[in-house]
């Protein structure tokens, strides 16, 4: 069993460290759930089978010598051997194998409980959610208001409540599912979704925004136009920069299922949201990669809804919180 466990943690590093390396694709939902069973087969074997056979062993160590001392004692010998505390303690503690594993068991089955059905930490890769969400915020999303779902596979067990318009959601990105994405929802099953020069209608009616003061990006060293948009009752902020055009070129716009419903011009594009499925946007209107580039987010994508900033290193005051 040592072999075969030492096998068995070398697969795991051996995945861990190619997933780091770049050389393979890795998917942590997927690692997770294989830790758990696989801890969860040791953490069986130890509970019915290697901890009762060590005890046996323990208790046949302790009854011979039990025995060994009454004969003596029957032949007036007192001064008998006691067992050994530490021998003891030794026989009947976990070998290395399985405490690298069954004693890892509840930890990693809580993690993978909490990360699947409740909330699930994400790190912000790029600025495609500012100033909403910045490079570098840790947030919490919320695995069950839009439905459970089952690890891995993603079926949906529950319907829970339907992405509404406003939502930041995390997804997998339709391209390459094994990416996660976060955008906000703007069009929902149905929905004309025009973003022409800029501006955001959908079903035919405009959605205002309101300017404010312009928005510095530390990142890029440099001013955006910022606005306060109403998108039909949920207010959240967005950047527009006036050096990018609003339309796309031929390159820039992949194949997509259902891309026959949206028409692209040199002011932008217009799109009819199939039934199932959702069209996002980033809050970063010029530089983001979104539904406009690779199409629309059917429902067995969504992971769930972003709600809450847990921790940015560089800047503590970002914890809360956000629309």
């Amino acid at each position: 069993m040592a072999l075969l466990t030492s096998l068995i943690l070398a697969a795991f590093a051996g995945y861990i460290g190619a997933w780091y390396s770049g050389a393979v694709e890795g998917n942590f939902a997927l690692l997770l759930f294989l830790a758990t069973v696989v801890t969860g087969l040791y953490w069986l074997a130890e509970r019915f089978y290697f901890l009762p056979k060590r005890r046996r062993a323990a208790e046949a160590i302790d009854s011979s010598l039990a025995e060994r001392n009454a004969r003596l004692a029957g032949k007036g010998i007192t001064q008998v051997d006691t067992v050994d505390v530490k021998a003891r303690e030794r026989l009947l503690m976990q070998p290395w194998w399985l405490d690298w594993t069954a004693g890892l068991f509840p930890v990693i089955l809580v993690v993978f409980l909490l990360r699947s059905f409740l909330f699930e930490p994400f790190k912000i890769p790029s600025g495609s959610m500012m100033p909403t969400l910045l490079t570098g915020d840790l947030i919490l999303v919320n695995k069950f208001t839009y439905g459970l779902r089952l690890p891995v596979i993603n079926t949906k067990l529950t319907d829970g409540t339907p992405p509404a318009r406003g939502d930041v959601m995390v997804f997998r990105y339709p391209p390459q599912p094994s990416l996660d994405y976060i955008k906000r929802v703007v069009g929902l099953p149905g929905d004309e979704v025009a973003y022409l020069n800029k501006k955001l209608t959908i079903n035919g009616k405009p959605i205002s925004k309101d300017a404010v003061p312009e928005y510095f990006d530390e990142e890029a060293m440099r001013y955006l136009k910022e606005y306060k948009e109403d998108l039909v009752g949920r207010q959240h902020y967005l950047l527009n920069d006036d050096s990018r055009r609003a339309g796309l070129s031929e390159a820039e716009i992949m194949t997509f299922p259902n891309r026959e419903n949206c028409r692209y011009s040199v002011d932008g594009v217009v799109c009819k949201v199939p039934e199932g499925h959702y069209f996002m946007m980033g809050d970063n209107r010029d530089n983001s990669l979104d539904s406009r580039y690779w199409g629309f987010v059917p429902d067995k994508n969504i992971v769930g809804k972003a709600f809450f900033i847990w921790m940015n290193f560089g800047n503590l005051k970002r914890i809360g919180a956000f629309q």
